[in-house]
C-alpha cells in the first residue's frame, strides 16, 4: 500500500502540473490571441510545443530549490507532498473557475508550507529558502511592470514614425518570436517545481539512493504534462489577461511577452521559482501603464491582486487540513 500510494502521489503531481499547464495556458497565449496573431488553437499548439521543449535549453536549478531548500528532507513524506498537491490543485481549479490569474507556483509553495506547518512546526520548514522564494514571488508582478512599461516606452519612440499599418506587419511576425520566448520561459520555470517535489518524494522514500537528483523520466514526464494542459487552455483565464487589463496591438504584445520572458528566463537561471502569471499579468500592466495611467483597468487587477494576496493563505490551510485529517 506504501508504495502505491507513492506512485498515487506521484500520478496526482503530473495532474497538478496538467493543470498547472491549463491554468497558465493564458500566461503564453492571452497577447497573442488578443492581436489575433494566431488563432486560440493556432496559439495553444505554439504554446504547448515551446513549453515541452524548455528541457533542452535549461539546467534544473528550480527543481533543485523545490526538492531541498524549502523543507527539512526528515520532514517529507507521501501524505505530506499529497496535502501540499492537493491543495494547490483545488486552488488552480477554484480561480480558473471564476476566470482570475492566480498562481500556480504560490499555491504549490502555500501547499508546502501548510502541509509541512501542520506536520513539524516552524522547524519542518527552511526558512531562508521560504523567504528568497516568496520575496521572488511578490516581487514578480514589479519586476514584470517595469519592464513591460521600460520595453513598450523604448520600442514606441524607435518606431514613434512608423506607420500603423508598418508597424503591425513587423510586430505581427516578432509576436509570434517574443510568444515563443514566453512559452519556453514557462516551461522551464513552472515544470521544475513539479520536478522536484516528485524528485524529493523518490528521495525520501528511498527510491533513489542516498543522493538527490531529478530522474530523466520526471523531467519528461513533468514537462510533458505542462505542455498537455497547456493544449487544454483556460480559455476563461485568457479572456481576462488578454482583454480586460490593457489595450493590446502586436507592438504592445511582443512587448508585454518579452519583458515577461526576460524575468522568468533570469530567474530559472538563478534557480528561483519565479511566478509566471504575476510577471506576466505585471508586464501586460506595464505596457498599458506606459501609454497613460488611464490605460490600465485597475479595477481588474485589484481583483486578481485580491487573488494573490489569499493564494497562500488559501492553500496553506486547506494543506494543513489534509496533513491533520490524515493523521
Amino acid at each position: 500500500m506504501s508504495s502505491f500510494f507513492i506512485l498515487f502521489v506521484i500520478f496526482l503531481a503530473l495532474a497538478f502540473d496538467f493543470t498547472n499547464g491549463f491554468h497558465d495556458a493564458a500566461n503564453s497565449i492571452a497577447t497573442i490571441v488578443a492581436t489575433d496573431v494566431l488563432t486560440p488553437l493556432q496559439a495553444v499548439l505554439w504554446a504547448a510545443f515551446f513549453n515541452f521543449i524548455a528541457f533542452l535549453f535549461f539546467k534544473l536549478a528550480v527543481a533543485n530549490t523545490i526538492g531541498t531548500g524549502l523543507i527539512h528532507p526528515n520532514t517529507v513524506s507521501t501524505h505530506l507532498v499529497f496535502a501540499a498537491l492537493m491543495s494547490a490543485i483545488i486552488w488552480n481549479i477554484v480561480t480558473w473557475y471564476f476566470g482570475l490569474p492566480s498562481s500556480s507556483s504560490h499555491a504549490l509553495i502555500g501547499g508546502l508550507a501548510g502541509a509541512a506547518f501542520a506536520k513539524g512546526g516552524m522547524h519542518a520548514l527552511e526558512l531562508s529558502g521560504f523567504i528568497k522564494v516568496t520575496a521572488t514571488i511578490i516581487l514578480s508582478p514589479f519586476i514584470g511592470l517595469f519592464a513591460g512599461f521600460v520595453l513598450t516606452f523604448f520600442v514606441t519612440r524607435v518606431t514613434k514614425h512608423n506607420s500603423e499599418a508598418t508597424n503591425h506587419w513587423w510586430f505581427k511576425r516578432i509576436q509570434l518570436i517574443s510568444s515563443a520566448l514566453l512559452s519556453l520561459s514557462h516551461g522551464s520555470n513552472d515544470a521544475q517545481k513539479t520536478m522536484g517535489l516528485i524528485a524529493v518524494l523518490l528521495y525520501s522514500s528511498s527510491w533513489l539512493g542516498n543522493r538527490f537528483y531529478v530522474p530523466i523520466w520526471v523531467v519528461i514526464s513533468c514537462y510533458s504534462m505542462i505542455a498537455l494542459g497547456t493544449l487544454a487552455g483556460g480559455w476563461r483565464i485568457v479572456h481576462t489577461m488578454g482583454k480586460k487589463i490593457t489595450h493590446l496591438n502586436t507592438l504592445r504584445g511582443s512587448c508585454a511577452e518579452a519583458g515577461a520572458a526576460m524575468v522568468i528566463f533570469a530567474a530559472t537561471d538563478f534557480g528561483m521559482p519565479i511566478s509566471t502569471t504575476y510577471t506576466v499579468t505585471g508586464s501586460i500592466a506595464g505596457v498599458g501603464l506606459s501609454q497613460s495611467f488611464l490605460g490600465v483597468q485597475w479595477s481588474v487587477l485589484h481583483k486578481i491582486f485580491l487573488t494573490w494576496v489569499f493564494t497562500i493563505p488559501a492553500t496553506a490551510i486547506i494543506a494543513a487540513a489534509l496533513m491533520l485529517i490524515g493523521k
